[in-house]
């Protein structure tokens, strides 16, 4: 009998088509779990974004039938048993990708392909939308396993979720399925299979690209600080002043007259 191949595992793959990046974590057969190496190519690659003013949308998605499985608990033992392992050099990188994911500056879509547990709910929470496939769950499982969850990870749970609902998946541990993660904000909408999940995520990336990416940028950088409660009135009157000043806005009260679709530049 001839072995059955799966295709190795790699690291989180990015590509880049009409202005649309897609981010697709690549160990499928690990669930997608995510070792010190994939979030050194992931923040290679949101650097790589964050620097790239010709896209004006990401989606981060998973392959197989998982979205992710949290970071690698190998590494996190490593780090717990070895002072000079190689998760403990950086003890800060999990918490410093998913920082650098949820500041980029364009808008940003979790195409959550299946189950989402420990830190990867927190990489989908600094997405800016997240849209889920029936019969996913979360389960955040940091006191099952005697871990404090980093500070930004908690902000983000209590900013997006609330704090009730972050009490009940950070210390009960328990399991959240589709229904309720819709119920409390963590999925934007919920699609029955693959084909109306890519469905859904492509009108949501049209609508986003559709717009004057100036303004999208920055009123998602002025709800992101609102968000943590870092309400900056000056950089939010900045954003505001350039948009007022924009070739875009030009555009778009030009398209709105003659009845056209707007042509945005991003200036």
């Amino acid at each position: 009998m001839t072995p059955v191949r799966h295709p190795e595992p790699s690291p989180p793959v990015l590509t880049v088509v009409d202005g649309c990046a897609t981010i697709r974590l690549n160990r499928p057969q690990h669930m997608n779990r995510l070792h010190r190496d994939d979030l050194l190519v992931l923040r290679t690659h949101i650097d790589a974004l964050a620097a790239d003013p010709a896209v004006r949308v990401l989606v981060v998605t998973g392959s197989g039938r998982m979205f992710c499985s949290g970071y690698h608990l190998g590494d996190l033992g490593d780090a717990a048993a070895d002072a000079d392992g190689a998760a403990s050099r950086d003890p800060g990188l999990f918490e410093d990708t998913v920082d650098a994911l949820e500041a980029l500056p364009m808008p940003t879509i979790a195409r959550l392909n299946g189950s989402v547990y420990g830190g990867a709910t927190d990489l989908a929470l600094a997405c800016d939308f997240r849209v889920g496939i029936a019969g996913m769950e979360l389960r955040m499982v940091a006191a099952r396993l005697g871990l404090h969850y980093y500070p930004n990870g908690l902000r983000r749970y209590v900013s997006r979720l609330g704090l009730q609902a972050a009490k009940r998946l950070f210390l009960l541990a328990e399991g959240a399925p589709a229904d309720e993660l819709l119920r409390i904000g963590f999925l934007d909408h919920c699609r029955p299979d693959e084909a109306a999940l890519d469905a859904c995520v492509q009108a949501i990336v049209a609508a986003l690209a559709s717009n004057a990416p100036l303004a999208v940028r920055g009123m998602k950088a002025s709800l992101n600080a609102i968000g943590r409660g870092d309400f900056d009135l000056p950089a939010m009157r900045a954003r505001e002043a350039a948009c007022a000043t924009s070739d875009d806005l030009r555009e778009g009260l030009a398209a709105v007259a003659q009845k056209r679709a707007a042509v945005f530049l991003g200036r």
